[in-house]
């Protein structure tokens, strides 16, 4: 079974307990996984043997939050090809905003460019629809992890 890395960004929190969330029931459907937090994340490079899973709410007019903005660019910069890593990515977000999801957005995009592969559609949840993301992605999760 593939080893999980879950890198979260956040603002107030929401992400990062729904990283943490996600991480448990990773570890439940036996896999081993990986938390990357804030600290360990400027330098981090995803290995492409393992799934790379990314939580980000939305701050601002679409943008990545401080505590991710940093691995974002890193990642960037570097001018990375990582044709054999797999990835999925869940947002948070408010849809009465016009840049609905714009931190998961460009992830996608980002990881995309990078020759990745999304091993299913980005979860979008919608704070004007639900109080429990963690529920939601919960539930996303059990539809693609093999356990």
């Amino acid at each position: 079974m593939k080893k999980v890395n879950i890198v979260f960004g956040t603002v107030y929190g929401s992400a990062q307990f729904v990283a943490e969330t996600l991480a448990e029931a990773v570890s439940a459907a036996g896999h081993e996984v990986q938390l990357v937090e804030s600290e360990a994340l400027a330098n981090f490079i995803p290995s492409e043997s393992d799934l790379l899973l990314i939580i980000s709410s939305t701050t601002g007019q679409g943008d990545l939050p401080d505590n991710i903005l940093p691995w974002f660019e890193f990642i960037r910069s570097k001018g990375l090809y990582l044709p054999n890593l797999q990835y999925a990515v869940v947002g948070l977000g408010d849809s009465s905003y016009e840049t609905f999801c714009g931190a998961a957005n460009q992830l996608e995009a980002l990881f995309t460019e990078l020759g990745a592969q999304l091993i299913t559609p980005t979860l979008k949840l919608d704070a004007c629809e639900t109080m429990e993301p963690e529920v939601d992605a919960s539930a996303w999760l059990k539809t693609w992890i093999d356990e």
